[in-house]
């Protein structure tokens, strides 16, 4: 049995910028994480071109900015290694193969039950803890939607964190669903290694320039979301035309508000839609059901592929082992309360990271919750 004041439960950026945060206050605690690395989604399930899709300046983790000579769109192996110099400033020591089984809040005893997996040993391990923080991300397990006759697909279908580069594919026929960023820009680097590419986009989405977007979100600060809303659009129609007759539908909300009421970001364009517009990347509806090699899709056409990758996006898992969490979480695993005030529960309980507004909502999450335990302490001593 351990006794800790603070459990951080995943050793993600958000769970780093918690520690980093804590640090800052002398406040003690530990961070454990099941898998063997700190960050595994970056190190691990992110494909070889992706980089940050926001300015640097909206990308920060706290008390720490990224070196003066770094470029404006950080690139993923540049991010990796100022994780790892934040890890390396604030001493941040994660407990790896750490697998939380189940957490409880025990009422008389005023403090949370743990009780987790050691991977590497197979044995269990006890944590009690005075406040816990779920940090451990709305990207912790793949989301693939159950589309009917996928199983007789003979051909390679994977989720899109196991997909790393076009090369492995050049010459087939592959198709992608999924329309947000990482499928719009999966879909560009396979089309660019002589792959015969084809995306599925059902839902309406905008698209924007990495520019439009840093400049909404710098507008933003200093004005009405509604008219930097008009103005990105405008700007947007006026760059890209209309997409609409090239299957790509815009969304009613202007997309800093849509970022702002519901998460869903604005897909930032890297070239997609230019070989969509000269068709070398074609764009399909709904998936009715798949025969074989065969996908039929809703409006009759029937087309063999390759292989399929799963651009679906990720769900949380914390539900699966948070008992006495639903002050915080719904059944998703995704915050009950608006932002900016989901990051409390009850029970002295947090969350960091899963209110989908990227590293600049995990630095937020992080300084208002280091901030709350700082006073709920100060408020015990006296």
């Amino acid at each position: 049995m351990e006794n800790v004041v603070v459990l951080i439960v995943g050793a993600g950026p958000a769970g780093l910028a918690t520690a980093a945060c804590l640090t800052q206050f002398s406040i003690p605690y530990i961070i454990v994480e099941r898998e063997d690395c700190s960050a595994s989604l970056w190190r691990n399930r992110a494909y070889d071109r992706l980089k940050l899709h926001l300015a640097k300046e909206f990308c920060e983790l706290p008390h720490m900015s990224y070196p003066a000579d770094a470029p404006t769109y950080i690139p993923k192996a540049l991010f990796v290694k100022y994780l790892d110099d934040y890890m390396e400033r604030f001493d941040i020591q994660p407990k790896y193969l750490t697998s939380v089984e189940s957490s409880k809040y025990e009422n008389d005893k005023k403090c949370w039950s743990i009780v987790a997996r050691d991977m590497a040993e197979g044995t269990t391990m006890n944590f009690v803890a005075k406040f816990l923080v779920v940090a451990s991300g709305e990207n912790s397990a793949e989301n693939i939607p159950d589309i009917p006759g996928l199983h007789s697909f003979p051909g390679e279908a994977i989720h899109s964190s196991r997909y790393k580069s076009g090369k492995s594919f050049s010459g087939k026929s592959v198709l992608v669903i999924g329309s947000g960023n990482s499928g719009m820009e999966i879909a560009y680097d396979l089309a660019t290694h002589g792959v015969n590419t084809s995306i599925v986009i059902r839902s309406p989405i905008h698209v924007m320039t990495k520019e439009l977007i840093r400049l909404g979100m710098t507008l933003a600060q200093h004005l009405p979301l509604n008219l930097v809303d008009n103005l990105l659009v405008m700007a947007a129609k006026f760059i890209f035309g209309d997409l609409t007759r090239h299957g790509i539908r815009m969304p009613k909300m202007g997309p800093m508000n849509l970022k702002s009421k519901t998460g869903r970001s604005a897909v930032i364009d890297v070239g997609t839609v230019g070989l969509i517009k000269r068709g070398i990347i074609q764009v399909q509806g709904s998936i009715s059901k798949i025969m074989g090699n065969i996908v039929k899709f809703q409006f009759g056409d029937e087309i063999p592929f390759d292989a399929i990758v799963f651009a679906t996006g990720y769900k949380s898992t914390a539900n699966m082992w948070l008992k006495n969490g639903e002050s915080m979480l719904n059944e998703n695993g995704l915050p009950t309360k608006e932002y900016p005030n989901h990051w409390k529960g009850e029970n002295r309980l947090y969350c960091a990271g899963l209110a989908r507004r990227g590293l600049a909502g995990i630095a937020a999450d992080a300084k208002s919750i280091a901030d709350d335990i700082k006073s709920v302490i100060g408020s015990m001593c006296g």
